[in-house]
């Protein structure tokens, strides 16, 4: 019995965010959203919500002073009340200002009050490095919100996983940080459903098979991945990709299983190498697989610097499909033999 063919339409990054959103305040009246600059006519400063306050009103799409301290205290405080607020902190740098409200609050409060609060509440980044934003403006921090138990981590690498992923969130009872890397929201057209449309939370998605070596990423970075899968294919090298799209919750059993058949893992991500996810995927992997390991996990990272503003010296920054190439045959060139527990 085959699936039922979903209708698609071609859609921008930022356009997906906007469907996803829209579908949200459509389909369930206690969404509404928090932010810098989100109502018409600006739309907010990517256009990710661009008609919605004219179609749903102000009171659901409501533009905010500049403070992130005051939209997060906001919307957890809706959340509690038993709203599903989705507060827009413009850039991910900015969480530093209300990392106490997310950290201390919305991600407890379900823990400390024995499960009889949630806190539905969503919160949406723009993140990344690539639009010479400069240091303050362009830093990938998950691994600081994948350290504080309770809050749930998701990052897309296309506009389908952008709608779908943002949805799961914002119906999860759960606070949810989707990040969201600028660069992608003005990439090129790509299908999307049209309709409602969920990824679920903690489903990792292959995007390309292979059986010698393993290449994880997330974001962004799963297309420099694949990029690297093609030029190790005119090596002879069978890559396979994988782009987590959750980071908390993690698809552990889509990683192990990839990894126990190639035997062989390199993790890419743009964020800074030292205390990076990466560290995370590699720690698991060689807790879990190592006598099967043809070789140590390889990690493919941003420099442990600031990010810079130059042109030539930002895009120097990002890891490309070279680095992940160097990556990937620096691994196979150092392969053993499985080594098998004695009885």
């Amino acid at each position: 019995m085959t699936a039922a063919a979903v209708d698609t339409v071609p859609m921008l990054g930022f356009q997906a965010v906007c469907s996803a959103l829209d579908d949200a305040l459509t389909r369930d009246p206690s969404v509404l959203l928090l932010g810098e600059d989100i109502a018409d006519p600006s739309g907010g400063v990517f256009k990710t919500s661009v008609g919605l306050s004219t179609k749903h009103g102000a009171h659901r799409v409501r533009a905010t002073p500049i403070s992130e301290q005051a939209i997060v205290g906001a919307a957890i405080g809706a959340a509690i009340a038993g709203m599903r607020p989705v507060a827009e902190i413009m850039l991910m740098d900015f969480l530093a200002v209300c990392m106490d409200q997310l950290s201390n609050h919305a991600a407890k409060l379900r823990y400390m009050s024995g499960g009889q609060t949630t806190v539905p509440l969503t919160i949406r980044c723009a993140a990344g490095a690539g639009m010479q934003f400069g240091a303050q403006h362009s830093e990938m921090l998950e691994a600081w919100l994948t350290h504080i138990p309770g809050i749930k981590v998701v990052v897309p690498s296309n506009p389908a996983d952008a709608k779908g992923l943002l949805t799961a969130a914002i119906f999860d009872p759960d606070p949810c940080v989707v990040i969201e890397q600028s660069l992608l929201y003005f990439g090129p057209p790509q299908p999307v459903p049209a309709g409602h449309h969920v990824v679920p939370l903690g489903s990792a998605a292959t995007v390309r098979p292979g059986a010698d070596i393993t290449l994880i990423s997330y974001g962004r970075q799963v297309h420099q991945a694949l990029a690297a899968a093609e030029t190790l294919a005119a090596e002879s090298v069978d890559a396979e990709v994988i782009d987590l799209r959750s980071l908390v919750p993690l698809d552990e059993k889509t990683v192990l299983e990839s990894v126990a058949r190639t035997r062989h893992a390199v993790v890419i991500h743009e964020a800074v190498r030292r205390g990076g996810f990466g560290a995370e995927i590699a720690g698991l992997i060689n807790e879990r697989l190592f006598d099967e390991l043809g070789a140590p996990v390889q990690r493919v990272a941003g420099p442990n610097t600031p990010i810079p503003y130059a042109k030539q010296l930002e895009d120097a920054f990002v890891p490309d499909a070279g680095a992940i190439v160097a990556a990937a045959r620096s691994a196979l060139s150092r392969s053993r033999a499985p080594q098998r527990a004695k009885g």
